[in-house]
């Protein structure tokens, strides 16, 4: 909602200008649109974050009573990883707006999460700090195929067969996220190993979507 809000306002500055297309609208760095837009980002991006950080506190709640006779432990490490987001970096001796679409921060000693799909493995990562890539990793495998493709492509039962052994929903209301339709998550490691160096290694056991 914050977003349709404030591409509306961009629409309105721009309905007189020749952009090719409304949906190129922007904003002017200090203008009032701008300043507005940059606030209300960083709130949702924010409240995002501190969202994360009740999930996990429960979630050990949890682990605390369940394990270990009740006892309570401290996490080795603790990850809270940004995807998906903006922010206000220096770059190339330059102040910069970064937008990491599929990707998550990867600046040096970073910890960030670098899941596979709803039946692959997943990674916890330190980044390596490459300037070459903004400080940026990927943020998962990525899509080979589309949402609309992979709902014509594959079945209820091949969602069942390629999440075994998985706890998660296994209806059509989730086919678009099969495992077939994501990347080879090894590769994907692979291909960045000048942006991250894998800390840990994952099995899945449970995934939630929705």
């Amino acid at each position: 909602m914050i977003a349709q809000r404030h591409i509306e306002t961009a629409k309105q500055l721009h309905r007189l200008s020749e952009l090719p297309d409304p949906n190129l609208a922007y904003f002017i760095q200090g203008t009032a649109e701008f300043k507005a837009y940059w606030r209300d980002l960083e709130w949702a991006q924010s409240y995002a974050m501190k969202n994360r950080e009740v999930m996990m506190k429960r979630l050990l709640n949890q682990f605390n009573r369940m394990f270990n006779k009740g006892k309570r432990f401290r996490p080795e490490i603790t990850v809270n990883c940004h995807h998906n987001y903006v922010a206000h970096e220096h770059h190339y001796e330059e102040d910069v707006y970064v937008t990491r679409k599929g990707a998550i921060n990867a600046e040096a000693g970073r910890y960030g999460i670098i899941p596979g799909s709803m039946g692959a493995k997943s990674f916890i990562i330190k980044g390596l700090g490459n300037p070459d890539s903004f400080n940026s990793c990927s943020h998962g495998a990525g899509r080979k195929m589309s949402r609309t493709k992979a709902k014509k492509l594959f079945t209820k039962q091949d969602l069942e067969a390629q999440t075994k052994g998985v706890e998660c929903r296994k209806d059509k209301g989730v086919i678009d996220e099969i495992p077939g339709a994501y990347k080879n998550i090894d590769k994907v490691m692979r291909n960045q190993e000048d942006l991250v160096e894998v800390v840990a290694e994952l099995k899945q056991v449970v995934c939630v979507k929705g």
